[in-house]
């Protein structure tokens, strides 16, 4: 049989050509094997990097006065006022809803103000006076505000109920429950599923017009 070499081109060296193919392929191989497997330089960075998310999230400590009741607490930087009381004051009757501060369904008072607690950090209200839905009534006297609910079925499944009535008793106490209208206005960030609108706005004239809420 004649040698292959007699079919290559002048100059042309087929030797030379698989050599420098065995030497591509090993050092392609080389090279993969690197990228695939992380060095010491990146798993020292990703060292730095968990340490500074933990230190990220290491826990605070702060003082809420929750319903008239002092609580040291100890929480994460990014944990809400919603989850801080529902899962660490077992304050369940603030309800979660969107998670988003649509719905109205968390609200609670803060110094007397009306906010949505999903979008309030724990953090920022350390310090504060924060009222619940299990802080208006007392004892077994109910609030005005929860009463007149009952009376004019302000409710159907009554998982808004709770950020309703916190907003209803903010919005007179705000000086916004002068009419029908501007009711409707002021209560439009608490959103109720069930449409019983008509008989939340009865229930908070019939407390305006009694000027009870507190």
């Amino acid at each position: 049989m004649e040698d292959e070499k007699d079919y290559a081109l002048p100059g042309f060296d087929t030797e030379a050509k698989d050599n420098s193919r065995r030497n591509f392929l090993k050092q392609s191989t080389l090279l993969t094997a690197v990228a695939l497997t992380p060095g010491t330089a990146i798993k020292a960075a990703d060292m730095r990097l968990d340490e500074k998310i933990a230190e990220a999230f290491e826990k605070m400590p702060i003082k809420l006065e929750v319903n008239g009741v002092a609580h040291s607490l100890s929480v994460e930087p990014r944990a809400t006022l919603l989850d801080i009381l529902r899962e660490q004051l077992d304050l369940t009757g603030t309800k979660k809803g969107c998670d988003h501060g649509q719905c109205g369904a968390c609200t609670v008072h803060i110094d007397g103000h009306r906010v949505n607690s999903c979008l309030t950090l724990g953090v920022m209200a350390s310090g504060k006076k924060i009222t619940t839905i299990e802080g208006l009534a007392k004892g077994d006297e109910l609030h005005p505000m929860q009463e007149a609910f009952l009376k004019h079925d302000g409710f159907q499944c009554g998982y808004c109920t709770p950020g309703q009535i916190m907003s209803a008793v903010a919005c007179i106490r705000e000086g916004h429950a002068n009419s029908e209208m501007e009711i409707r206005e002021y209560m439009s960030g608490n959103i109720c599923r069930c449409g019983a609108y008509p008989n939340i706005v009865n229930a908070i004239q019939e407390v305006k017009e009694g000027a009870q809420a507190v």
